[in-house]
């Protein structure tokens, strides 16, 4: 049977990408969104994939989601915490508002959703969890210290995760995309974008199947030597 996986934020961007990439391995691939069911439904009727409605940084709704999954198709074994959210300003001008929704949002669903898998992944013996951090997250950047905390959060979380996960068969790793060609990146000024990609060593953006590439490696089945590792895929523009 095709091991089960739920790729959060999984309709659109790079996760839609990753959906598709994971149903093109042989998974059974569950994709979650937010709000847009229009564009969700759009989604299922061109890839076959479903989708489920909830709010990642609810726990409540992450449970629900978690047993009908569970319940209307199998246990999750595969889980690509992708979901995000950007509230973009400097300190002076951010409210507590903003941080709370992004820390919520982009770290705190990866607590909530290895917190629900985490006991059925451990009794079967097998899990592979990706959890999608930011080059954000490794080097910050200005007007943006709740996405910069959050992703940078995830880093550490996926090492300490992976050390747990380790004796059960959970490989627990993070990527850290660079500038990807996004909706959300497309509407940066073009003047703006174009110094973005001055410095980028390959000299393009990143396209969302480049990030949905390391999703299929980190997750595939023989991955059992890879964890707690980060993999930076941002064409040359952060390393260390």
């Amino acid at each position: 049977m095709a091991r089960v996986a739920l790729v959060t934020g999984g309709q659109r961007g790079i996760g839609a990408a990753i959906s598709e990439k994971l149903k093109e391995q042989g998974r059974t691939v569950v994709a979650s969104f937010a709000g847009n069911e229009a564009a969700a439904q759009a989604f299922t009727e061109r890839t076959g994939i479903p989708c489920k409605r909830f709010d990642v940084s609810d726990f409540e709704q992450c449970q629900a989601a978690v047993a009908s999954i569970r319940e209307e198709i199998g246990p999750i074994e595969i889980l690509v915490n992708n979901a995000g959210i950007t509230r973009d300003n400097t300190m002076k001008r951010m409210d507590r508002k903003a941080w709370d929704e992004v820390i919520d949002t982009n770290l705190g669903s990866c607590f909530n959703l290895c917190k629900l898998l985490w006991d059925d992944m451990s009794a079967r013996k097998f899990g592979r969890i990706v959890n999608i951090g930011s080059i954000n997250g490794q080097a910050g950047q200005y007007g943006q210290v709740n996405y910069a905390a959050a992703k940078s959060g995830i880093h550490g979380f996926t090492k300490a995760l992976a050390q747990e996960g380790a004796r059960f068969n959970i490989t627990v790793n993070a990527i850290a995309p660079g500038y990807v060609d996004t909706e959300m990146v497309r509407a940066v000024p073009e003047d703006v974008l174009q110094k973005i990609i001055g410095r980028i060593p390959v000299g393009r953006l990143g396209r969302a199947e480049d990030i949905a590439r390391g999703v299929a490696f980190l997750t595939a089945d023989d991955a059992d030597f890879i964890t707690g590792s980060t993999m930076s895929i941002n064409g040359g523009q952060h390393m260390y």
